[in-house]
């Protein structure tokens, strides 16, 4: 009985240890890696990155010092960690078969992340849909269309396509085609456009405004206009000088012609034969 006694004090003795030893390992070793990752948050606030990288870096590396701290303290137990290094390696690579669309996107949440090719408040195209940027998620990215709708696009679909972004630049140039009739004077025309467009104080001088006829079509001679803009500007100049070059053209009496056709009519005599 007292060698009974004796065998479980040793085991007591033994493992209590070991296991007060994992425990101090992993709480220390816890509290290591939380000051590891916040340190490294505070750098990136410090070089004014972006708070959404800020977070997602903060938590890939808390997580994964975690795992060697969990690792360490188990092999304090006398748990073979080589063997459940590899267990976890396999169900990692079952479950990343499993999710591979998901790590995908994963993956291209984090060159968004990382590259910001746009941000929150863009005007952007992506995936075939417009639309203003409203979150960038690791998995999606969530944007409104200009009739409010929502739409999520899987970051994958975000990384494979062309992005526009139309709100990089602090300026755009208005793309605008105006037809005159034939008999309509060009100079008379130009100089309306011209005085349109220097009459509007959002147009910009530098950049110059771009008028000139650019082709001559089956029913109209057309101009271009291609002024130059602030980009929070764009629609409303694009509407206004629309709207205005019409108004002047029908005071000024020069005609904006739509498309139509000549037919001319031929009599052929039928011919008798006896």
């Amino acid at each position: 009985m007292e060698e009974n006694l004796e065998f479980i004090q040793e085991l007591v003795v033994l493992y209590g240890v070991k296991i007060l030893m994992a425990l101090v390992i992993f709480i220390i070793g816890k509290w290591i890696v939380k000051k590891i990752s916040n340190g490294i948050e505070k750098l990136m606030q410090k070089n004014e990155v972006d708070p959404a990288i800020r977070n997602f870096s903060g938590s890939i590396i808390y997580y994964t010092l975690l795992v060697f701290v969990c690792i360490a303290a188990l092999g304090q137990l006398g748990i073979q960690t080589a063997s459940f290094v590899a267990i976890v390696g396999a169900a990692g690579l079952a479950v990343g078969l499993a999710l591979q669309g998901s790590l995908s996107n994963f993956a291209a949440g984090v060159l968004l992340l990382i590259f910001r090719p746009f941000k929150v408040g863009d005007f952007v195209e992506i995936a075939g849909t417009s639309g203003v940027i409203q979150s960038i998620q690791i998995f999606t990215t969530e944007l409104n269309t200009p009739d409010n709708k929502k739409v999520i696009v899987p970051n994958g679909g975000v990384i494979s396509g062309n992005i526009v972004n139309y709100s990089a630049n602090d300026t755009r140039r208005v793309d605008l085609v105006f037809g005159i009739g034939y008999s309509d004077d060009i100079d008379s025309a130009k100089k309306v456009i011209e005085g349109i467009l220097k009459a509007d104080k959002r147009v910009l001088e530098i950049p110059e405004a771009t008028v000139a006829v650019v082709e001559l079509a089956d029913s109209s001679v057309n101009f271009v206009c291609r002024p130059w803009v602030k980009t929070a500007d764009y629609w409303g100049v694009y509407f206004d000088l629309t709207e205005a070059v019409k108004k002047a053209f029908d005071s000024n009496g020069i005609s904006i012609p739509f498309p139509q056709q000549d037919v001319h009519m031929h009599q052929v005599e039928s011919a008798t034969y006896a």
